[in-house]
């Protein structure tokens, strides 16, 4: 068996496994950009779909960001349907409506995310695959490492998050390309512009460290976003055990999670509850209830939270804080209060 046979079977494999709990006659979708990684995935996928019995169909979104990008959308679109995808859905996105100030990525990011939720709602579709590999794992990690963020940030991209799942992430970038031919494969412009960070990142720190430090570097850091996550999930569980016993909000009654903001205007916070606790699950409240308000994930920092914080641990009266997202932050008495405004901070 060639090395193309055996990454194939493994792609096969990660697809299976990642849809161990998927029913005959479920439809899953895969995001295809139409580049090299979420092709073969596709490909991978309408294989196992073939074999295990669900139905696997296709979302493919436009950003509407270059010259042209129609026509790729076209192209990634007949690629899928060659591999025996349906349905082959097709979308095209407003990335400035997501605009938060966290960069063109992120707001490209978040739009297509959106519309694959929405795609699997309209469709029924109990997953949508996303074709993130070891490669982009560790990519995340250096990238948020730069950030000065915490356990739950450094623990990457979840193999499965809702509706999303990645397969890949146990996979490498070169065995999971290795298998789709390079002449189907679209190159996105956006991955040589140096204007991203995540650019300069893939092109020169990960092949510096690896010189410097060995070809293991990208498997250590992928294992090291799989052991924080494993701490970050104990210390989430912890978090929301405090959350219900001290927040209050108004306008929404669902259950939180951080993933996803809220239409409460309004989120307080009981002080006495939060004072004494460890730094840890302290700061986690903070920075949910001000997401469960709007602020974006993404943009709040851990300057940010050490502010909120201060509301807590070094009180003497200061004024409101505001926040990414137009997210004023004030303390009164004995709570803390985080509501929507008009007003936002970088």
């Amino acid at each position: 068996m060639t090395f193309v046979d055996d990454t194939r079977l493994a792609v096969r494999r990660a697809v299976r496994e990642a849809l161990v709990d998927i029913e005959p006659g479920d439809l899953v979708l895969v995001a295809c950009s139409g580049g090299a990684d979420s092709l073969a995935l596709a490909r991978a996928t309408a294989e196992v779909a073939g074999q295990d019995g669900f139905r696997a169909g296709a979302i493919i979104v436009d950003h509407g960001l270059q010259t042209g990008s129609d026509f790729v959308v076209a192209q990634a679109a007949e690629h899928c349907r060659e591999f025996g995808l349906d349905p082959v859905e097709v979308t095209r996105v407003d990335v400035n409506a997501f605009a938060t100030g966290a960069g063109l990525e992120a707001a490209a990011r978040d739009a297509r995310h959106a519309a694959f939720i929405a795609c699997a709602t309209q469709t029924s579709a109990v997953a949508v695959l996303l074709a993130h590999t070891r490669d982009d794992q560790a990519e995340t990690v250096l990238l948020r490492l730069s950030r000065g963020s915490g356990a739950r940030s450094l623990s990457g991209m979840a193999p499965r998050s809702g509706l999303l799942r990645r397969p890949l992430l146990e996979l490498s970038r070169d065995e999971v390309r290795s298998t789709i031919d390079p002449k189907t494969v679209w190159e996105d412009p956006h991955n040589a512009d140096d204007e991203f960070l995540r650019v300069r990142v893939r092109r020169d720190v990960l092949p510096a460290m690896t010189r410097a430090l060995g070809d293991a570097v990208v498997l250590g850091l992928a294992r090291t976003a799989e052991s924080l996550r494993a701490d970050a999930d104990a210390l989430d569980e912890w978090t929301d055990s405090i959350w219900s016993s001290c927040a209050s909000a108004k306008g929404d009654d669902s259950e939180d999670t951080e993933s996803e903001a809220h239409d409460a205007a309004e989120v307080e916070l009981a002080v006495d509850v939060l004072t004494d606790l460890p730094t840890a699950i302290r700061t986690r409240i903070l920075r949910r209830a001000a997401v469960f308000v709007g602020s974006p994930p993404g943009s709040l920092t851990r300057s940010h939270v050490l502010a909120m914080d201060a509301f807590l641990q070094r009180w003497h009266g200061q004024g409101p804080l505001f926040l990414p997202g137009g997210i004023t932050v004030a303390r009164k008495g004995g709570r803390i209060g985080f509501r929507r405004t008009d007003r936002a901070s970088n």
